[in-house]
């Protein structure tokens, strides 16, 4: 598959050329490369970030060494985007897979985007040489904008995410103690939502999370707690809270 097809601008590993029409690419002067091992995923997000005007060409390949065969053809990288899909930093290897991407490209940022956006994994793939974390749930827009940040210099990284940390400060997140042993941060955090009965739309407005986002987290919730509904959720949620003041309060 090659030549002009419409609007299209973007290079996969398998393609020889997919260029917009006239001469306008052509004299373009930057590139991203998205490294993704899935075909369909890094096509569709290529196409996807050509059509929202990223404002560069861009080459979706499944390894380096695909890169580096074709990129005689493309304009000087700026930025590489690996896509970790639902794989975790702190998955068996994958740290190395980043540290080795970051030391290969030293010059050049790169971007992780995954599906989880836990504070954890964003720190593992900043600490790897990661110039940016972009997590699934945030639209294409955003993408665009963290993207064309990391190749000036800047660094993105989820907005919730580092919210989250403001926990480690605050005197009030002792409130949150009896789930830390139970869930992870976000999770508690909505656990607690449920116990003061907010509805769905008001905790993604509160953890800025997509509504969808949060009834996954309700679902893993639920699962952990063995519960069959949120008002069960909060039943259980409210007696964890009963049992630590009952355990403070014990004179042993």
């Amino acid at each position: 598959m090659g030549g002009v097809t419409g609007l299209r601008n973007y290079t996969s590993a398998n393609q020889s050329g997919v260029r917009s029409s006239g001469t306008e690419n052509v004299h373009r002067k930057e590139c991203l490369l998205i490294l993704d091992g899935r075909a369909l995923d890094r096509e569709c997000l290529a196409s996807a970030l050509v059509d929202h005007e990223l404002g560069m060409v861009v080459a979706a390949m499944g390894s380096i060494e695909q890169w580096r065969v074709k990129k005689s053809s493309f304009p000087p990288l700026v930025a590489i985007l690996f896509n970790l899909g639902g794989r975790k930093a702190t998955d068996h290897g994958v740290a190395d897979e980043i540290r080795h991407i970051s030391s290969q490209f030293r010059s050049i940022p790169v971007i992780i985007l995954a599906d989880n956006e836990d504070l954890a994994q964003i720190l593992t793939a900043l600490e790897c040489g990661a110039r940016g974390y972009i997590p699934t749930s945030v639209g294409i827009d955003v993408c665009v904008e963290a993207i064309n940040l990391a190749a000036v210099g800047g660094i993105f990284v989820p907005a919730s995410s580092v919210l989250s940390m403001r926990h480690l400060i605050d005197p009030g997140s002792c409130d949150r103690q009896p789930l830390a042993g139970l869930f992870t941060l976000r999770q508690a955090e909505v656990a607690q939502a449920l116990l003061h009965g907010k509805a769905n739309k008001i905790i993604a407005y509160e953890l800025n999370l997509r509504e969808s986002t949060v009834k996954v987290h309700i679902r893993n919730i639920m699962k952990k707690l063995k519960a069959a509904n949120r008002t069960e959720v909060a039943c259980k949620v409210k007696d964890l809270f009963a049992e630590r003041t009952l355990a403070e309060s014990d004179p042993k």
